[in-house]
């Protein structure tokens, strides 16, 4: 077996990661399934065991594989759940309820959902401060919710209000506010009917990359969402998500007719 030579001419671990990379792509192996020894990989590839290691390395990083002292080298295991950022809204003339869309892919799925709350007082960022009409560093209320499905941290929610919208409401409790946030907005008369999506990706901080369970080379998705009504912005609501682990669907258009 040889490495497949690239026109840059890249070192040969990296041609050796890409040859790895696309047989594991191709299901040469099952998911969690344990990748040849080094010294099989040696053989197979007629290169060093360090040239072995390090592009072993270069799929460590890239969280694909994970070494498991004394055992060897396996494919990360990872459940893949799709979230649909733009669900079918509940109530006419209103955006759809997040935490309704999350419940229904989880039943969908047939995996537990759960979800811890905390909340308070943040100075706001220059970005989230300029979406809600706030001067830079205001403060901000800002509520969290930790998202996990089938015991799996999945999702890191902040929701960040004016103080005096938030104030005094199921949002500033850490439970689960009834019916859900969207109905507590409501009754407040603000209906959100308008938002306008963000989507980025970076890699996380420590603490993020610590609460997702990461390896050092996979990133987050953000969906940072700005919702409003015609009296103005709303919340500005800031979705982290683990890249491998999620996938965010975007669906356009009138569904097709179903026979």
């Amino acid at each position: 077996m040889t490495i497949p030579r690239a026109d840059a001419n890249p070192p040969k671990y990296q041609r050796l990661a890409a040859d790895l990379r696309r047989r594991i792509d191709s299901g040469e192996w099952e998911d969690g399934g344990r990748l040849p020894v080094e010294n099989e990989l040696e053989t197979q590839y007629g290169v060093a065991r360090n040239t072995v290691r390090l592009a072993v390395d270069v799929l460590v990083n890239e969280g694909r594989v994970v070494r498991v002292q004394g055992k060897g080298t396996y494919l990360r295991r990872r459940a893949r759940h799709d979230h649909r950022v733009h669900g079918r809204p509940q109530r006419r003339g209103a955006l759809p309820a997040g935490g309704e869309t999350y419940a229904a892919e989880a039943r969908a799925a047939g995996v537990d959902l759960t979800v811890e709350y905390e909340v308070w007082a943040v100075r706001a960022r220059r970005d989230i401060a300029a979406w809600l009409g706030l001067q830079p560093e205001d403060s901000v209320m800002m509520r969290r919710q930790l998202c996990r499905i089938a015991q799996e941290p999945y999702a890191i929610e902040d929701s960040h209000y004016r103080p005096g919208l938030a104030a005094d409401t199921p949002l500033m409790q850490d439970l689960p506010a009834p019916g859900g946030d969207e109905r507590t907005l409501a009754a407040l008369g603000r209906v959100e009917t308008a938002a306008t999506d963000h989507l980025t990706a970076r890699m996380p901080d420590p603490a993020e990359a610590a609460w997702f369970g990461l390896g050092p080379g996979v990133p987050l998705l953000v969906n940072t969402r700005v919702t409003r009504d015609r009296r103005g912005p709303i919340r500005v609501v800031e979705t982290r998500y683990a890249a491998d682990r999620a996938r965010l669907l975007y669906e356009l258009g009138d569904p097709a007719p179903t026979d």
